[in-house]
């Protein structure tokens, strides 16, 4: 990998997200030597993905250049690369780039989309976890509408036509409340020789409620506001095969459709290497103490989505959403020094700041730990915190921007086919591998 010999301890961060920034930015210019790899060269803000897709952000106003984060960090370098191995024996992690040893070893890869197991789903389906795949979602749906105007088959078109969003949590609903602000204000004008009316978006939950980890009451506002908007909200219903064409549930419903974007859930990335009885089977999280040190490690630590820290109170690990990853980020950042100083670390308590989901224009609702409100109050707290919370002035400009035009105007003029997406019958990567 080409990184300088040191006598510094050297700690190597694998993954930029959330925490694997949050923590570079805790060691900026301390006395260690920090390896950044990840296998894209920007940060991306996962929470607005679902607006690249439905064209009304670019993918370009929520990724962050990181070596811009970190140009100004001493002894501070980054590589882009995919991490395959961990080679705990030796302190040494194995890469596509080669390979490196590491002091302390920090994994901060995030999570990916979770299928269950099931590949034909994975195969026929789309998932929203990148930025690639973000705008391969946009131009299958654009691609849909064209397609739809050249079949004189009713069936083909009703199928062309149908959006099956499977999964009820904040990605689904969000993505749902977009596709419909798009059939009811915008597609109508632009295919005006097509019966959008006719378009379907259902939301397809195995649960006995969307949203099912805010309150009950933010759940039934948010289904409240989804049906007023044409969204159909199919709850109890469970999808167990999509072949392309048609999705089968363990109930009676079928859903003749051309597109299924699977939100059903995720699971930690792993990258290979550690012990197994380190790892959560189910979730495919890595399991941590208090201080994010990874179990059997005394140099290994992990931190965000990919970490579980189990507790007597929180026996599932920390929600894998962006503040715990930010939270042990920084926190990880302050006890890494204070370990290489002979320092007692402090355990990780997690401030839990709550959680909100927008559903449309001027429609959202938000938790907090001791009230709740929705609509357009709410609407506006949910875009306040996502433009603080995006990296660099530029894109809070050009996001803040691109929803005051979207809103005086109710448009979205990102409705391009830059890359047009075609879809195989098979492939020999997983959809969050682009």
């Amino acid at each position: 990998m080409n990184i300088p010999k040191t006598d510094l301890p050297r700690i190597v961060i694998i993954g930029g997200g959330f925490a694997g920034l949050a923590l570079a930015k805790k060691l900026k210019n301390k006395k260690a030597q920090v390896v950044l790899i990840d296998k894209h060269n920007y940060h991306t803000f996962q929470p607005l993905l679902y607006q690249v897709a439905t064209g009304g952000l670019e993918a370009g106003s929520i990724a962050y250049p990181i070596r811009k984060v970190i140009q100004r960090f001493n002894n501070f370098y980054f590589r882009l690369g995919r991490v395959t191995d961990i080679d705990t024996k030796n302190n040494k992690i194995l890469a596509d780039i080669g390979e490196l040893t590491y002091d302390y070893l920090v994994i901060a890869t995030g999570s990916k989309t979770n299928y269950f197991g099931n590949k034909e789903i994975e195969r026929n389906s789309m998932s929203m976890k990148t930025i690639p795949q973000s705008l391969n979602i946009r131009s299958l749906v654009l691609e849909n509408f064209e397609q739809a105007l050249l079949t004189n088959d009713d069936t083909e078109r009703r199928s062309l036509t149908n959006f099956c969003l499977v999964g009820g949590g904040p990605t689904g609903v969000e993505l749902a409340g977009a596709l419909a602000e798009m059939k009811n204000a915008i597609l109508q004008k632009d295919y005006p020789d097509l019966d959008i009316k006719k378009m379907e978006i259902n939301l397809i939950q195995s649960g006995d409620r969307i949203l099912n980890t805010m309150s009950e009451k933010s759940s039934a506002e948010a289904e409240e506001f989804l049906i007023k908007l044409g969204v159909k909200v199919n709850k109890n219903v469970r999808v167990t095969g999509y072949d392309g064409k048609i999705i089968t549930t363990n109930t009676d419903l079928l859903f003749d459709t051309a597109t299924v974007i699977w939100t059903a859930g995720v699971h930690g990335a792993v990258v290979s290497g550690l012990d197994g009885n380190s790892v959560v089977e189910k979730t495919e999280r890595i399991k941590v103490n208090q201080y994010n040190q990874v179990q059997g490690f005394e140099n290994i630590f992990a931190v965000g989505d990919v970490a579980c820290m189990i507790e007597e109170n929180n026996p599932v690990g920390h929600p894998m959403m962006a503040q715990p990853a930010l939270q042990q980020g920084r926190l990880l950042g302050e006890n890494i020094i204070k370990k290489m100083n002979k320092q007692e670390m402090e355990p990780f308590v997690y401030n839990d700041k709550g959680s909100m989901a927008t559903i449309g224009r001027n429609k959202a609702v938000v938790d907090l730990p001791k009230f709740h409100f929705s609509g357009v109050f709410a609407w506006f707290v949910w875009m306040f915190v996502h433009l603080f919370s995006l990296i660099g002035f530029k894109n809070k400009a050009v996001v803040f921007l691109n929803w005051v035009y979207n809103y005086i105007r109710f448009d979205r003029e990102g409705r391009l086919i830059i890359r047009p997406f075609k879809k195989k019958s098979f492939t020999t990567f997983t959809n969050d591998e682009i």
